[in-house]
């Protein structure tokens, strides 16, 4: 015997048994079925082989069966359609779904749960053709009365509908049945479940359906009308599933509220909806602000948020909103995901978003133009093919002008964006930085009162002066300037952050061909680079120890003469010092 046949017998006296004469019999034949097919596929597929559905279903239909049998019949056919999907088509081939359907017009709750709980097993999977429950005219209005009964009826009539509403026919056919009033009431129901069903089912009968949507708007639960219901189920108190799928109500209901209403045949007057209609704004700005939140710091939510259907769309339509509320929560929803290189690379630059952001940044408020620069900022990441076209479309005078504000954030965010656009860039860019700032107002960020703007500027002029050509360029042309900032900085009262930026940036000028000569030739710089490579900090050492090592490099010209004007200076004792030293960087270096 083949070990297919052992099992198929070891299961077959659990179907032997629902053929018994005593009803007591196959009333425990059916539990232990149940118990028996729990959490294992391989028992729930030799069942089905062994032909025990139509049996239950036989069991499940008849009037002499007790109710007690009927209701265990339904709990392990729904155990069988948890299986695989040849499961849950074996049942469809034994017409599961009319035997089920019928049953719901049982007297007895906790049979009709059973049916209920195993219909919505089928029709939520993928195999389950959707048109099978609006087959039979009378199941709508009796599935909408049945919602009245308990929780469970509520939560697994839901969501049945959420799965079975795949359309417009099917949206008409469920709103006209009363769905929107009978499903309402339960968005307020103390179980989550229902809540969440109730949440879900709402978002599928909306979807781009202005009928619906007109109809929520001016639905009331206790005294709230829905739209308030919705953005109260968006505050960050409540579970991300809950912030989400009202987000996504409240999108789709206002997106369906912008567009044309046609009356019925017959008459002939099209409705246009105000875009002001009352709480459109509100919900708006509620669910954009949601997304920046759940956004900010995780990368798969991110990614959900995006492949939200037309959701890019939505984003760049909310930045030119007549609500300055609405634009701020857009600019914020925005910048949250620009937070993502992935979609930096992918939706945004599908969606052309660099355009109305640029937009944005021409004339807007301080709290908006603050978080539109930010994303800018995202924007023009080296790896963002956002970066050329924001270049062409004059974004460098437009930072520049940002580095002037009273403003300290666009101060920060301007600089921050031009430190970008400089890193990896061509000549011409970094001229053309530094010809959009001026010499008097690098200095003037330079002298900043708040370290963010300076150390933002040191990494500008870091980006600035790499690669050999890019440094010699701007040293022949700015070399004075910059040496005294750099003076000016390392005698300054500033931190070992800033201070470690400046000898890492005096360190790229000693990469260069002449313009490390600015650097041989002035003594208090040198003085200043020896000083630091005694210092008690390590980080600053080892930051002037990169200066050294590329004024002394041995492969370039002039390279003896530059070794024999530090050794006098006692740098060879240091560096011999060093190589002494238990920190493994400095040593190594």
């Amino acid at each position: 015997m083949s070990v297919l046949s052992e099992v198929t017998a070891s299961s077959r006296h659990y179907v032997d048994r629902l053929f018994d004469l005593d009803p007591q019999k196959v009333l425990q034949g059916v539990i232990d079925m149940k118990n028996a097919v729990i959490g294992n596929n391989k028992q729930k597929a030799n069942l089905i082989v062994l032909g025990a559905v139509p049996r239950l279903l036989y069991l499940l239909q008849q009037e002499t069966s007790s109710t007690e049998l009927r209701t265990e019949c339904a709990v392990v056919l729904g155990s069988l359609a948890m299986g695989t999907e040849n499961n849950v088509k074996s049942l469809l081939d034994c017409h599961i779904i009319p035997a089920l359907l019928q049953g719901l017009l049982s007297p007895d709750l906790k049979f009709i749960e059973a049916c209920l709980r195993c219909l919505r097993t089928i029709f939520i999977s993928p195999v389950t053709p959707e048109d099978l429950l609006y087959t039979d005219a009378t199941v709508i209005p009796h599935l909408m009365a049945l919602l009245s009964r308990s929780r469970y009826t509520q939560e697994y009539i839901c969501q049945i509908f959420s799965h079975c509403c795949k359309g417009p026919d099917h949206q008409t056919i469920l709103f006209n049945h009363g769905a929107v009033q009978n499903i309402a009431h339960l968005l307020v129901s103390t179980s989550y479940k229902v809540r969440m069903q109730a949440l879900k089912c709402f978002s599928v009968l909306a979807f781009e359906n202005p009928q619906v949507s007109m109809t929520l708007v001016n639905v009331s639960v206790d005294g709230e009308l829905l739209p308030q219901i919705f953005v109260k189920m968006l505050q960050r108190d409540k579970p991300i599933e809950m912030q989400l799928t009202s987000a996504k109500c409240a999108f789709i209901n206002v997106a369906a509220l912008r567009a044309p209403v046609w009356a019925k045949p017959g008459a002939c007057a099209v409705f246009q909806l105000d875009h002001d209609l009352k709480h459109a704004h509100e919900l708006r700005q509620a669910a954009f602000k949601l997304y920046a939140s759940l956004g900010a710091n995780d990368e798969d939510i991110r990614k959900k948020i995006i492949e939200t259907e037309n959701m890019m769309d939505r984003i760049v339509n909310g930045l030119s909103e007549s609500s300055i509320k609405v634009r701020l929560a857009a600019v914020r929803c925005l910048h949250s995901l620009s937070r993502s290189v992935q979609q930096l690379r992918t939706s945004f630059q599908d969606h052309a978003v660099w355009k109305p952001l640029m937009k944005v940044l021409q004339n807007a408020p301080n709290e908006i133009l603050v978080v539109a620069s930010s994303t800018l900022c995202n924007l023009l990441l080296e790896f963002s093919p956002s970066k050329e076209p924001i270049l062409e479309s004059g974004a460098i005078e437009l930072l520049c002008s940002l580095t002037q504000s009273e403003n300290l954030a666009l101060r920060v965010n301007g600089i921050w964006a031009l430190m970008n656009m400089a890193f990896q860039a061509e000549q011409k860019i970094k001229s053309d930085i530094l010809r959009g700032l001026s010499t008097e107002q690098l200095f003037q960020l330079l002298s900043d009162s708040d370290v963010n703007v300076l150390m933002k500027t040191l990494g500008l002029l870091r980006n600035l002066l790499s690669t050999r050509p890019h440094i010699d360029h701007i040293m022949s042309t700015h070399g004075k300037q910059i040496m005294q900032a750099v003076t000016l900085i390392l005698e300054g009262e500033h931190n070992i952050e800033v201070k470690e930026q400046t000898l890492c940036i005096l360190a790229n000028i000693a990469d260069g061909t002449t313009a490390k000569e600015l650097i041989m030739t002035n003594d208090d710089i040198l003085q200043k680079i020896k000083y630091y490579m005694s210092h008690s900090n390590a980080k600053l050492q080892l930051a002037a120890m990169f200066c050294i090592s590329n004024l002394i490099w041995n492969e370039e010209e002039g390279s003896q003469e530059r070794q024999d004007k530090l050794r006098d200076m006692g740098i060879v004792d240091i560096l011999h010092k060093l190589s002494q030293s238990s920190d493994p960087n400095l040593c190594d270096k």
